[in-house]
């Protein structure tokens, strides 16, 4: 039976975790951030509590990565801790809408930023989008280094844009015009109610890191490299979201900043006149490069699954020559070009269904009191620092976060628990299918 390569290295995951993490939402998110808490030194802070509770997760999810080195990541975890219907779920929500519907809409978003420099109506979009997703597809199927390779490039591209706005913030900006006052301003409105609010948008921003367990299969040295690179990853993304925030406050006031719906141009055209051409250049760089790491590492979920019994077994082959799950691959890529016909409902619908991730994200964390009980003798090549304080404190943040969208927003997560539930008639068919035992 033909294995998956394993030739993924350290930096390439790291890539991975910064990559997936970073996408169009820092280039535009800081002014609803900025709308609901008005204050320099607000903002800063909440970016930097989201990037100190991403860390906690990462320093969990490491002890957990490094437990179960398998294609899948949190899938294998909530499998291990819970049972296989929990984590077909999870993997049900990832290939029909999580995943596939992003990937869907972020190829429109990188078709919407390159019709600045190359004009094209909707239907040229459409077919750029549905080309975008097919060469990325292909390059993903021929090696998983391919796909490292491509990650590596364009993070490097977008960090490198970042750079260039951070630069311009620091040359031409000027501390007056939003550190004058880094208290909360007088009569703003802002309070606990809207601090909450923003931070659900900065846990957004941050998230995607998990993405690197998904390939632990293929990793080399994956009980150390996994958790590293997920580390890693959070630490240079908090940094980089921290001084992006600076780097705006450094060109715009911050009521400009609330009033601006496109930040990071708006930002750089007071330095650069053609700020806007270059953000639109950075953001489709940066576009193109999450869908290339999306179709690199999600598919290893429904691998997973299908190795399991637990879906349909053809999607757990192995190509014979490349050694990459291409059927699992080609499925997600499909059903993402499929979605794009129904795009101007799709975005809701990923926001309804995404709300419910953090749940997965909560249970998952708690695995590792499970697996420190149950599995107390096993090998663990890396142990969570400040076990147990830093899980209690992820864990406690994310049950927050999913009840203050449960009551903030309690369509959105209705209906995505709606469309979970529907995954469990499709878990009992193919248990009874394939004969599966229930897990």
């Amino acid at each position: 039976m033909t294995k998956l390569a394993k030739e993924l290295t350290l930096y390439g995951l790291i890539m991975v975790a910064i990559g997936s993490c970073i996408g169009s939402g820092i280039f535009v998110t800081p002014s609803e951030i900025a709308g609901l808490i008005p204050s320099s030194g607000l903002i800063l802070l909440i970016w930097a509590l989201g990037g100190l509770i991403t860390l906690t997760g990462t320093l969990t999810f490491g002890e957990l990565g490094a437990m179960f080195p398998k294609a899948g990541g949190i899938y294998v975890f909530l499998k291990e801790a819970y049972g296989g219907w929990l984590g077909f779920l999870y993997g049900w929500a990832y290939l029909l809408i999580i995943t596939s519907g992003s990937i869907a809409v972020i190829s429109l978003a990188f078709t919407h930023y390159l019709s600045v420099f190359i004009p094209m109506d909707n239907r040229e979009r459409l077919i750029c989008s549905i080309a975008t997703i097919s060469i990325l597809t292909t390059l993903n199927v021929l090696r998983a280094k391919f796909g490292e390779i491509f990650s590596n490039l364009f993070t490097g591209l977008k960090i490198l844009g970042i750079l260039i706005i951070i630069g311009f913030g620091v040359i031409f900006g000027s501390a007056s015009h939003s550190f004058g006052n880094l208290g909360l301003p007088t009569g703003s409105g802002a309070g606990l109610s809207s601090f909450g609010v923003a931070l659900t948008g900065v846990l957004f921003s941050y998230g995607g890191w998990q993405h690197v367990s998904f390939l632990a299969g293929e990793t080399k040295n994956p009980s150390r490299n996994v958790p590293v690179a997920m580390i890693t990853g959070a630490v240079v993304v908090t940094v980089i979201y921290l001084l992006v925030n600076i780097s705006y406050m450094l060109l715009l006031p911050v009521s400009s900043i609330v009033s601006s719906g496109k930040v990071a141009a708006d930002a750089v055209s007071t330095a650069f006149p053609r700020g806007g051409m270059l953000v639109a250049g950075i953001i489709a760089i940066s576009t193109v490069g999450t869908i290339g790491i999306y179709t690199l590492s999600a598919p290893r979920i429904y691998y997973a699954m299908a190795s399991d019994g637990l879906f349909f077994k053809s999607i757990a082959k192995v190509h014979p020559k490349f050694r990459t799950p291409v059927n699992a691959i080609i499925v997600q890529s499909v059903w993402s070009i499929v979605l794009l016909l129904f795009w101007g409902t799709l975005e809701n619908l990923i926001t309804y269904t995404v709300s419910v991730e953090w749940i997965f994200f909560t249970l998952a964390a708690a695995g590792i009191f499970i697996f420190r009980k149950r599995m107390a003798g096993r090998e663990r090549p890396y142990r969570t620092f400040g076990y147990p304080v830093t899980p209690l404190i992820f864990i406690v943040i994310n049950t927050w976060f999913v009840i203050n969208i449960m009551i903030n927003k309690p369509l959105h997560m209705a209906i995505g628990m709606g469309f979970l539930l529907l995954g469990i008639p499709v878990f009992i068919y193919f248990r009874k299918r394939l004969a599966v035992p229930a897990l």
